[in-house]
């Protein structure tokens, strides 16, 4: 994945923890509320960002895990 589709990501990830942490800190309703639209706002974006980047590989179906190529499994 390029930087773009890892930044945004990131950034979901980061706010929706936000959200957490002010749930688990009893903020105010209303900014719980506003952090959590916003949230579900980015993963929209988020998952639009990531399935239209142009990622390519060179790696297959043949190649197994990379750790453990499935040319290097025993019979």
């Amino acid at each position: 994945m390029k930087n773009s589709g890892l930044l945004w990501v990131v950034i979901t990830s980061l706010l929706l923890l936000t959200v957490v942490i002010m749930v688990t800190m009893n903020f105010p309703f209303n900014w719980v509320f506003y952090a959590t639209v916003l949230g579900q706002i980015f993963i929209v974006v988020m998952v639009y960002k990531v399935l239209t980047d142009d990622y390519k590989t060179s790696k297959t179906f043949e190649d197994f895990y990379e750790d453990y190529p499935i040319g290097n499994r025993p019979n």
